[in-house]
């Protein structure tokens, strides 16, 4: 390992950072990229907004974005990173910009080095501010980072693509079978509903509860510890796909008895209803939540409803005409999910969506479960070919 160097960031890259101003909102124009757009090593236009074409051009004097450039979040989630892999046209507001002059290989060799142990440790050291933590410039430009040669650099940086090029197709395979089994559903039970089927309160068909969350200044209820329960979370929503097979904590057993935390069965449609409204999920296995999330459990009464259904009902109700809107949260009482009115479709119609859109759920399920083994490899080999402790061979 003695012929890889360790360089500055500002030796290999140009570092540059969005603008600081706040362009006005416009209808019509180009977007504004902002650090909380950064998901995952993508870009989320859906809550972007855009600028004037006139704002566009004055922020890009400073920033312009070019394909295979990298963008780092600077404050907020400090750390997060995406490569830019075709032709943008956006601009950038307090995110970093590493300019690799359209080398490709450069490009992924940073974006992968910035997510080793080693690197992480360099950005923790180098935060500041308290209220929100911050890095600099400055700081990414002397930013220590390890360059082996370059037929050893190409050929890690070819193991890292592969995988993530596999993640990637199986999350757009799950993309586009949810959105097929959505559109028929859309079809069959909206565009063509009948105005003479029975409709009913959720909660006179449906076992509605509501998750808790212990006390949190009493630190020993909540763990990592892979044998305690998983604990649903907003954020986990969020990041799962329809399928919550992993949360970011969990609860101890022993508070689940001791704060009567309901149990949320396997298979289980869970929403949530509080501050981020309407994300909707489906339990793997046994599992809780916190009170912002609610379960809708099928018992002896329900009526031939199957959970891809009810996924689908949840995810497209316009829970706007329930909620109070203020800045700062959107409020809706649990007893307003129990009152939600739900469609109940004739039994063979449902039996002919089952048959459809079962199997396109259980692709899904499998997909999540092939992209979770794929990432965990690559978490597992990025600290060590990073660090030169395993090599491949050139």
């Amino acid at each position: 390992m003695s012929e890889w160097k360790i360089v500055t960031l500002g030796k290999v890259a140009d570092v540059r950072d969005g603008t600081h101003d706040s362009p006005k909102q416009q209808d019509e124009g180009e977007y504004l990229i902002t650090s909380r757009h950064i998901k995952a090593g993508n870009i989320d236009f859906s809550s972007a907004y855009k600028i004037s074409l006139v704002d566009y051009e004055e922020v890009n004097r400073r920033s312009k974005v070019h394909k295979w450039d990298v963008l780092f979040s600077m404050i907020g989630t400090i750390g997060e990173m995406a490569i830019i892999d075709f032709e943008p046209n956006f601009a950038i507001k307090n995110i970093g910009l590493f300019k690799t002059n359209g080398d490709k290989n450069l490009a992924k060799w940073i974006y992968y080095y910035f997510k080793s142990d080693e690197a992480k440790a360099e950005i923790d050291a180098s935060l500041k501010g308290s209220t929100q933590q911050y890095i600099t410039l400055e700081d990414l430009r002397r930013f220590p980072v390890v360059i082996p040669p370059l037929p050893e650099q190409k050929a890690i940086v070819g193991v890292f693509s592969s995988l993530d090029d596999r993640i990637d197709l199986l999350h757009r395979q799950n993309k586009t079978l949810e959105a097929m089994a959505e559109a028929l559903f859309r079809q069959w039970f909206v565009e063509e509903a009948d105005e003479t089927w029975e409709e009913k309160p959720l909660n006179d068909i449906i076992d509605i509860s509501i998750g808790r969350t212990p006390p949190r200044q009493e630190f020993h209820w909540f763990s990592k510890n892979p044998n305690d329960v998983k604990w649903i979370s907003i954020k986990d929503l969020g990041m799962s796909g329809i399928f919550v097979f992993d949360t970011a904590e969990k609860l101890t057993r022993e508070a689940v008895e001791r704060f009567n935390i309901p149990v949320i069965p396997k298979d289980t449609v869970v929403l949530s209803f509080k501050m981020t409204v309407g994300r909707v999920g489906i339990a793997t296995e046994e599992m809780l939540s916190n009170e912002a999330i609610a379960h809708f459990i099928f018992n002896s009464g329900t009526p031939f409803i199957i959970k891809e259904y009810l996924y689908f009902y949840l995810k497209n109700f316009n829970y706007d005409s329930l909620g109070s809107t203020s800045s700062i949260v959107t409020a809706i009482n649990s007893s307003m999910i129990k009152e939600l009115i739900i469609k109940i479709p004739p039994k063979q119609i449902m039996v002919n969506f089952k048959e459809i859109v079962e199997n396109q759920f259980e692709k899904i399920k499998r997909n999540q479960i092939q992209i979770r083994t794929l990432e965990k490899l690559r978490d597992t080999l990025l600290p060590k070919l990073m660090s030169g402790e395993v090599r491949v061979t050139v």
